[in-house]
């Protein structure tokens, strides 16, 4: 039922077989379901740009909240880099300090 063209033939045939009150109500039934799924159709087309930029603004919120936690712990993990080197630094002085003494 691409066009109302095509509709009104179908309606002529079904007023000539005089259709029982079950088959008109069926026949009613469907066309107002499928009249419901193109209003759907519709709002939902109608109001996509609308939910698609609210994702956009909540992933964009995400990420903003996962630089901030990322610029809170980079100085944190700085230090804790640092006190690593110093570590290694240490023992990296001591292993030579032992190898000069034992040679």
């Amino acid at each position: 039922m691409e066009t109302v063209q095509e509709l009104i033939p179908l309606v002529k045939e079904l007023i000539a077989q005089k259709p029982n009150r079950r088959l008109v109500k069926m026949y009613l039934l469907g066309g107002v379901l499928a009249l419901l799924s193109a209003v759907l159709c519709l709002v939902g087309t109608v109001c996509s740009p609308f939910t698609a930029a609210s994702r956009l603004q909540d992933e964009e919120a995400a990420v903003a909240e996962l630089r901030a936690a990322r610029e809170r712990q980079a100085p944190q993990a700085q230090a804790l880099l640092e006190k690593g080197k110093q570590h290694e630094a240490i023992a990296c002085s001591r292993a030579l300090a032992n190898r000069q003494h034992a040679s």
